[in-house]
């Protein structure tokens, strides 16, 4: 693609749109000059080989054109104060909730009236889980979409959804949605047109007449659900043909080597940019490329495409943040902030799921260890990029950390594993929790854990028994994991149910489209008689709701919460203790746990290692003032206590 071709075709829709580029688009104007580059480089090493590339690449420019185009002025503004700021997002002043509407209030409508109780807890970031029209009966929890721009009519409409918009953003809140981008459902309009035998459509997904490519696939592709979708395939009885459905089988993947699939993807994701959606979750981003003898995960390409995204997004919406949803091994997540030239273009948050799975780890062993090792890694992430840190989310608990982080810890990685899947589902002496085992391969003993936050601290085992010293117990242990992922670094999002210690809902057992996937054992159905407990003084619920509350609020109040510099974690001698350094300017914030059902000591030679020299420390959780003893003394903390430690001399 020669560059004089482009900048005429880029002058072309400046005056086709009727921009003043000198004047009220100046700033659009310098976004695309400065973007240019990198978005021609990008699609060249993705379609280089595709001999109408030129015609492709002007068909993405013109679709970039038309987002800012139809940009309303609002947004538009909010784009302005946003860059204004910086990287706004890695603000300590932001918590996200992560919600199911249906489950959570109803309708979209009803969830107007919902928002005084997240503005009361703290929750200014809200996530709301897949609206967009998807098959009942078929649709993975609504991630496999027939039509991604009609919200779906059990959650109400498009107009509900812009006016919950319009409403999040007078409150200073800010909104999240999802889109996938992997696959569409088989009863999308594309699938549809496909499978009457249209070619053209044929080609946006991978289709074949027989089993020969399919089987080139299958040999390094693993299987994702092999329980319940079983191979990376399907027969299509409509056209006739294989197609991949890594997912399952009436989840249709794209043919991203198609660049009319890209362009119409983009143009998609301009249209919830356009909506308002401050961070748009990409779902499955690490599937979008396919390559035969692969595993079809995180290939360069899939990386070339999510740059190119953000790239464009930058161009036309830079108040929108993108989220990818990549669960894979700790340095591959790394790569999803960019590397090299890319570093910190890609996306703007990952989900920190190896921590997730290390905080669960430390709870059921009692040891820090295995955590620790994984640091390292993910202690380097990028200036400017952030995590989304959680300890509960819609999905199971992957326990696919790297074997090298157990064996190091003095464990072996079979016999460990297999131990946090006995300990979770209860199966283990001692414990409390109330899980299940999802999506089990009897090939590879790999097993994924669902269940609720609180089910899993053991709260629904000791209310079964009325043990109030367990109960007690099960409460401190479910804040200490969000203190954890709270003052962690990055955005907390918080999973709904959680902030009112809902335990696990097994009526999805009863309901067909649901009984073979244990996960919605965890999603719970609010029952709001149940959220009025919060004003009664000393119920689970209120204890709960108010510790979160309070959490939230200390991290409001600590700057160096946010995510402008990475962490320092502490160099603790005690493996049931672990601790972290959070730093802004002058202000200085350690942060320790005990993850153990024992008392354990701190030395507290531990805070004076990082060159500080404190003598007084305020303790936030407890509110109180410790001294700083000497190199031989210590710090006591009380079975699953933490604190919240400010250097105040």
């Amino acid at each position: 693609m020669k560059q004089e071709n482009i900048n005429q075709k880029i002058s072309g829709f400046y005056t086709e749109f009727n921009l003043d580029k000198d004047d009220s688009d100046y700033a659009f104007s310098i976004r695309l000059k400065e973007g240019m580059g990198s978005l021609r480089k990008l699609y060249e090493s993705i379609y280089g080989n595709e001999p109408e590339i030129d015609d492709y690449f002007y068909r993405l420019l013109r679709t970039i054109f038309e987002a800012y185009v139809s940009r309303s002025p609002n947004l538009k503004k909010r784009d302005k104060d946003k860059l204004a700021k910086g990287n706004w997002f890695l603000s300590n002043e932001l918590v996200g909730m992560s919600l199911y509407v249906d489950r959570f209030c109803g309708k979209i409508n009803d969830l107007n009236g919902k928002l005084s109780y997240l503005e009361e807890l703290g929750v200014n970031f809200l996530h709301l889980m897949p609206l967009f029209e998807s098959p009942e009966g078929e649709s993975d929890g609504g991630y496999a979409v027939s039509d991604f721009r009609k919200v779906s009519p059990r959650f109400g409409s498009l107009k509900d959804l812009q006016g919950l918009v319009h409403t999040l953003h007078e409150k200073g809140m800010n909104l999240m949605l999802d889109i996938v981008l992997n696959h569409t459902s088989h009863r999308h309009e594309w699938a549809e047109k496909a499978k009457s035998g249209d070619s053209y459509y044929q080609d946006y997904y991978y289709m074949y007449d027989n089993r020969w490519i399919p089987n080139q696939y299958e040999v390094a592709m693993p299987e994702i659900f092999p329980e319940s979708a079983p191979g990376n395939f399907t027969w299509s009885e409509e056209c006739q043909k294989w197609v991949m459905t890594v997912f399952h089988g009436y989840q249709w993947d794209l043919n991203f080597r198609n660049p009319q699939v890209l362009r119409e993807m983009l143009d998609t994701i301009f249209f919830y940019a356009n909506l308002g959606v401050d961070l748009l979750r990409i779902d499955a981003p690490a599937f979008i490329w396919k390559e035969t003898g692969t595993s079809c995960q995180n290939l360069p390409q899939a990386h070339a495409i999510l740059q190119l995204i953000k790239q464009a997004v930058q161009m036309s919406s830079p108040g929108m943040a993108i989220l990818g949803e990549a669960i894979v091994a700790p340095a591959a997540i790394m790569e999803y902030f960019g590397e090299g030239e890319q570093e910190g273009k890609e996306c703007d948050f990952t989900y920190n799921a190896t921590q997730m799975a290390l905080q669960w780890d430390m709870l059921a062993s009692g040891e820090t260890e295995v955590m620790l090792q994984a640091q390292p890694i993910l202690s380097q992430k990028p200036y400017g990029c952030s995590w989304i840190s959680y300890t509960r989310c819609h999905d199971d608990i992957g326990l696919g950390y790297d074997d090298y982080m157990i064996a190091k810890a003095g464990k072996d990685p079979f016999l460990h594993r297999r131990f946090l899947k006995d300990y979770f589902i209860g199966n283990t002496l001692g414990s409390p929790a109330r899980g299940a085992l999802f999506s089990s391969n009897p090939r590879t003993d790999d097993a994924r854990i669902s269940g609720t936050l609180a089910s899993l601290c053991g709260l629904e085992k000791s209310l079964e028994e009325n043990d109030q010293g367990q109960i007690n117990l099960s409460i401190q242990k479910i804040l200490l994991m969000q203190a954890h992922s709270f003052f962690l670094g990055g955005l907390p999002m918080i999973f709904y149910g959680d902030e009112l210690g809902y335990t696990n809902d097994y009526s999805y057992q009863n309901d067909p489209g649901k009984s073979y996937d244990n996960r919605w054992m965890h999603r719970p159905q609010i029952t709001w008689e149940t959220a009025l407990k919060i004003k009664e003084r000393g119920t689970v619920e209120e204890r709960i709701f108010s510790g979160t509350q309070r959490l939230i609020q200390i991290r409001k109040d600590l700057s160096a919460i946010g995510d402008y510099n990475n962490l320092l974690w502490l160099g603790l001698q005690n493996k049931h203790i672990t601790g972290y350094l959070r730093s802004l300017g002058e202000q200085r914030i350690y942060v320790v746990f005990n993850f153990s059902t024992q008392f354990q000591d701190l030395t507290w030679y531990v805070f004076k290692e990082q060159g500080l020299i404190p003598r007084k420390l305020w303790d936030h959780w407890n509110e109180e003032f410790l001294q700083v003893g000497l190199d031989n003394e210590f710090l006591h903390l009380a079975p699953y206590e933490f604190r919240i430690l400010e250097v105040k001399d």
